[in-house]
């Protein structure tokens, strides 16, 4: 969730990394002897000093953070390198810039303040996230959710599908003289979807199709064909190869959506209550002309 830091920076760290990426791929020697950690580094371990001033290895997951600093593709070994690289070039020119005292003009100051305000919502947004997007929440959310479901009958069938009832009538007689249905729909139907796969539709509930379609196939038992059907789309000949009830998705194949309403929900509400208890003014927008007076 963590947004973007700094626009600039963002820009200076892709123009920076990239190169560096270039050289490295073009058969830079790998760094001899390294050996993962015995345990993770303290945030406080000092990984780089630039003029004495040091960069942390919490200085470095700030920047591992980033979005603009994923470089997907990257070793973590390269990533490591380029994002201590970059953090070394990014601190020598943020000093210069000071020393050019280019945070003494107002842009820079509403710029700054802007980007304070925006990474002090993320946080909190964030911290009110975590305590929305708690087991118990997600459990009860999908508790709730399946009292309401029942499972749903489901069937898998082919189809033939030609322009006229005649055509139909002619796919259905090859098909009951004992030619394989998948071969007639792919020499026969017009629906490109379902032609390459022998007109096979795979398994759908009733209301996913529409309505004439639906109620002969549903039925239909497995291993037979229907008459020729007719619906908005042209005439159909229906092979129904199984049925199932389709069921209800597990807690574990719903928990990442269940997460994602959760916090997104979590968000919302925090905006809406913010907004409900700010006292906001709009100046852009012309007042409301009052209603005339009724006489």
């Amino acid at each position: 969730m963590r947004s973007l830091v700094l626009a600039r920076a963002s820009a200076l760290a892709l123009a920076l990394a990239l190169p560096s990426l270039a050289l490295a791929q073009q058969g830079a020697a790998p760094a001899q002897g390294a050996a993962p950690a015995a345990k993770p580094a303290s945030p406080d371990t000092v990984v780089a000093r630039v003029n004495g001033q040091p960069i942390t290895e919490a200085d470095l997951a700030v920047a591992e953070a980033d979005p603009a600093l994923s470089l997907p593709g990257v070793s973590e070994a390269q990533k490591r390198d380029l994002l201590i690289s970059y953090l070394v070039d990014l601190k020598i020119g943020a000093r210069v810039a000071e020393s050019a005292k280019t945070a003494e003009g107002p842009d820079f100051a509403r710029r700054l303040a802007y980007f304070r305000d925006k990474l002090l919502l993320d946080d909190y947004l964030e911290s009110e996230v975590k305590k929305a997007t708690t087991p118990e929440a997600a459990r009860k959310l999908y508790d709730d959710a399946v009292k309401g479901m029942a499972p749903e009958e489901e069937v898998r069938a082919r189809h033939i599908l030609v322009e006229n009832e005649d055509e139909a009538k002619k796919a259905l007689a090859r098909v009951r003289g004992g030619e394989d249905f998948a071969k007639v729909a792919a020499d026969l139907s017009k629906d490109p979807g379902s032609k390459t796969e022998g007109g096979d539709l795979g398994f759908f509930t009733k209301e996913r199709m529409v309505a004439p379609f639906a109620e002969a196939a549903f039925k239909l038992e497995p291993g037979k064909i229907s008459e020729p059907v007719k619906s908005q789309f042209g005439w159909h000949v229906i092979k129904v190869e199984e049925k199932r009830t389709k069921p209800i998705p597990s807690f574990d194949e719903m928990k990442e959506q269940i997460d994602t309403y959760l916090a997104r929900k979590a968000q919302q509400d925090v905006i809406l209550r913010l907004r409900q208890e700010a006292k906001v003014e709009r100046l852009d927008q012309p007042a409301a002309t009052p209603a005339p007076e009724k006489k």
